[in-house]
């Protein structure tokens, strides 16, 4: 027997509802709980007000709810079957003929949609929106002063200290020794007053100064001179150069192929941003992967007490697949597997289990 439009509509709706409820709960407990740690970074800073604690909150809560949506449609999912099994509403249907899996079919096609809205239209939102808080928690909590551009022409790099600020260009690095190639270098005084310019076919970033070779140094109204090697002094390192890079999260999944070109074409690693990119991919199979895991520990389920065992047992389940998927991941991150195994095998293996288990218990 084929699932009515009808039936498939309830179910869609009612499934919705839940997936909704749920994610509105999540999100408001998230949000508290994140000024209440912006309250608690920003106490000894007299500048930072309640009004900027409750916009820099506001304007990470969208990456946060993505970090939290797979969450969101396992414990809704979860809701949604109890309430349907304790209503005996699914043993009429299965009475009536329809198969576990076409009761499912709606449930799954929402979980698909929202992860395609997701991937396309909330994660563009959701990356400006975060790029936005980073702007703010730099200017109020960090009080950062290096920052790091790549674009089609380069590498731009500006680093200050006490006396005033550099600016670094160049055309290509080595991210292994941090060499740069084709070097000018756009020397000021305080923040705008500019006393020179230095132009070297390289340098390399040693500890606490670049070493330049070939050296052309140029000031206002002096004569321009070549020396062999010049040092000049900075506070960055590797690691602080990598870390200015613009984060995955703050690219949109439609800007983020074109930045991993242009990081390769620079020099630098893109297996971070490709690794985002390829598990926003991924998303809609997660979610669907969550409804499965769902459906396993609540569609037998008709009691209080037993809706509250599915509840801890999709918890359970979510909580383990998270801490694989940070793992594999990491493993992915370190180039210890490949980016694509690392990104999918989330999805993979929890859409495999959910399946391979429904069919364990429903057709077995």
């Amino acid at each position: 027997m084929g699932l009515s439009p009808t039936l498939s509509i309830y179910l869609t709706r009612h499934m919705a509802f839940w997936l909704l409820s749920v994610f509105a709960g999540i999100a408001a407990v998230v949000l508290l709980f994140d000024v209440i740690e912006m309250l608690r970074r920003s106490a000894s800073k007299a500048d930072v007000s309640l009004a900027i604690v409750i916009q820099m909150s506001l304007y990470k809560l969208p990456h946060l709810i993505q970090q939290m949506l797979p969450f969101c449609v396992l414990f809704g999912s979860t809701l949604a079957f109890w309430r349907l099994s304790r209503a005996y509403e699914l043993v009429v249907s299965r009475a009536a003929g329809i198969s576990v899996w076409q009761i499912l079919a709606p449930a799954i096609g929402v979980a698909l949609t929202i992860g395609i809205v997701q991937v396309t239209i909330f994660n563009p939102v959701a990356s400006i929106m975060l790029s936005k808080y980073e702007k703010l928690e730099s200017q109020y909590l960090k009080r950062s002063t290096n920052l790091l551009s790549v674009s089609d022409g380069g590498l731009w790099l500006r680093q200050a200290d006490k006396g005033g600020q550099s600016v670094i260009h160049a055309s290509r690095v080595a991210q292994s020794d941090m060499s740069l190639q084709n070097v000018i270098i756009f020397l000021f005084e305080g923040d705008d007053r500019f006393i020179g310019r230095i132009d070297a076919a390289s340098a390399r970033l040693q500890e606490g100064y670049w070493d330049i070779q070939d050296a052309w140094i140029s000031a206002p109204n002096k004569a321009t001179y070549q020396v062999d090697k010049y040092r000049l002094a900075t506070d960055l390192t590797l690691n602080k150069i990598l870390d200015s890079f613009a984060s995955p999260e703050t690219l949109s999944f439609w800007e983020l192929p074109s930045f991993i070109d242009t990081l390769e074409t620079a020099g630098f690693s893109g297996l971070r941003h490709k690794l985002y990119w390829q598990s926003l991919l991924a998303s809609p199979i997660v979610l669907a992967a969550m409804i499965l895991i769902a459906a396993i520990f609540s569609l037998h389920s008709t009691g209080r007490s037993s809706a509250s065992l599915s509840i801890a047992g999709a918890a359970f389940s979510g909580f383990v697949l998270y801490f694989l998927s940070d793992l594999v991941y990491a493993l992915g991150q370190s180039s210890s597997i490949p980016t694509m195994l690392a990104a999918w095998t989330p999805a993979g293996v929890s859409t495999l289990l959910g399946v391979a288990l429904l069919f364990h218990f429903e057709d077995g």
